[in-house]
């Protein structure tokens, strides 16, 4: 005890504190370490793939080279080229961007609503929320093959129209096929923007209702000024994450039109799909994903630029 204290008064006294003792190798990298099995499994589930689809990519691979794909012609950029100029790449990013674009339009409404309706308590509350939940949890197969039934020629759709005196309608081939997409697509989706509002409801402070009731505000006036500044963040966020799985969204489309998809309803995943299973030209195919994977990768970007979820250390040390 009595030594203790000496050496930690050692440089009042003039001496020399104790040797600090150095940490090891291990020690000092112990935070690098911990991250290795993370590391590892996203190189062969990400980085890995992505390098093959890169490599395929300039490869002229198809039903011809696909038994010896190593010795396959070298062609570099020639499917990227290809792909813009001689396919309905175009076409089908034009379509997966306005389909993308107005089903999450239509959904945000409606998610936002079903969530102010269900945030107060009253009799029966927990059975509307589980209703509202339906077509999210089901699988998307079911949705699809659902769908598909009730719009077939002689579905119960046009039998309800008929019964109504309204003409029958082709609602899985021509236009109205991307209107049939946009519809499925809304009501299986909707309720991922109603998880998401519902989230941030539940983070207005109960003090802020209380002192909006006491001032006398109008429920738009406290809608507007004190229920959506609490909803911008998770509701930017919903949107966001709803916009890309739209754009990403095969099984659906698949399960509806089939493949080949009409033209009207040509998206990016079935488009890419047809090249490669259907053409059976796997270069093109890959050349197609990257470049589909390039232009989502587009709005993602600016969207953790504008909210700096990569927050990172400015000059000076301040953040």
């Amino acid at each position: 005890m009595k030594k203790d204290a000496a050496l930690r008064r050692a440089p009042e006294l003039g001496g020399q504190p104790p040797a600090k003792r150095r940490r090891t190798v291990s020690e000092r990298n112990r935070p690098l370490w911990m991250l290795t099995p993370g590391a590892l499994l996203i190189g062969l589930i990400i980085v890995v793939p992505l390098i093959l689809g890169i490599y395929i990519a300039m490869l002229q691979l198809d039903q011809y080279t696909i038994r010896k794909w190593i010795s396959a012609p070298f062609v570099g950029l020639k499917n990227f080229v290809e792909a813009f100029t001689s396919t309905d790449l175009v076409h089908a990013f034009g379509n997966s961007i306005g389909f993308s674009l107005i089903a999450t339009v239509i959904t945000v409404p409606i998610g936002i609503y079903a969530a102010l309706a269900t945030q107060n308590a009253y009799r029966g509350r927990s059975l509307v929320r589980s209703m509202f939940l339906i077509p999210y949890v089901l699988p998307s197969f079911v949705v699809g093959s659902f769908w598909r039934t009730m719009l077939q020629h002689d579905g119960i759709v046009n039998k309800v129209l008929t019964a109504f005196g309204l003409p029958a309608g082709q609602w899985l081939t021509g236009p109205a096929s991307f209107w049939v997409l946009i519809l499925v697509e809304v009501w299986a989706a909707w309720p991922f923007i109603y998880l998401m509002a519902l989230s941030g409801l539940q983070s207005v402070d109960q003090e802020v209702h209380e002192a909006a009731a006491i001032d006398g505000a109008l429920w738009w006036t406290k809608l507007r000024y004190v229920i959506f500044p609490y909803l911008r963040g998770p509701v930017a966020l919903a949107c966001l994450i709803a916009t890309l799985h739209h754009m990403n969204n095969f099984s659906l489309a698949f399960l509806l039109f089939g493949v080949p998809a009409p033209f009207d309803v040509q998206i990016l995943p079935t488009l890419v799909y047809s090249m490669s299973f259907t053409s059976l030209r796997f270069g093109m195919g890959a050349a197609m994903a990257l470049i589909s994977l390039l232009l989502i990768a587009i709005p993602l970007y600016f969207y953790l630029k504008a909210v700096r979820l990569d927050t990172g250390a400015d000059a000076g040390g301040k953040k």
